[in-house]
């Protein structure tokens, strides 16, 4: 039986796992990730613009303003699917970090850098919780990841007990 592209993002916004952006700075502090903040030392090419993300993206998302005020760090984001319901459309993502000895998290799926992603280095998704990223956040696009390792990161997802 064929599903229907929305079931995931139903099942994602119903299972309590996707959380605001500002989550991730805090959860996971740019002072542990190799580029400490410098989207260009973790990049291999020259990065590109664009006034549209799709789902397989990988995204760099700039500073963030939290509600107190305070400036959340800039990190990588793969985008897993696209909130088209919402006006600015808003897109759901996973954590892309730098830090290999997170892979021992089995949430944790290894990434390498290829010529599609444009990574510098090979480096984990973060497969068991979601950030809400509004396009203004979004300074530039990376790279891309194939479709089977979307289906893969959204598979971890759902298998992922909250």
């Amino acid at each position: 039986m064929k599903k229907k592209k929305d079931d995931f993002l139903e099942y994602a916004l119903k299972s309590g796992r996707v959380k605001p952006l500002e989550e991730a700075f805090k959860e996971f502090p740019v002072e542990e990730e190799d580029h400490k903040g410098n989207a260009y030392y973790y990049v291999k090419e020259e990065s590109e613009e664009y006034n549209k993300y799709s789902i397989g993206d990988i995204v760099f998302v700039r500073k963030y303003k939290y509600q107190n005020g305070k400036e959340g760090k800039d990190h990588l984001f793969v985008i897993i699917e696209e909130n088209n319901l919402l006006i600015p459309i808003e897109y759901l993502s996973m954590l892309i970090s730098s830090n290999l000895e997170k892979l021992k998290y089995s949430a944790n799926v290894l990434l390498k850098k290829d010529e599609i992603n444009n990574l510098n280095k090979d480096s984990i998704v973060k497969t068991d919780v979601m950030y809400r990223i509004r396009e203004k956040d979004i300074l530039f696009k990376v790279g891309r990841v194939e479709l089977e390792q979307i289906m893969e990161y959204r598979n971890k997802f759902k298998k992922k007990e909250t």
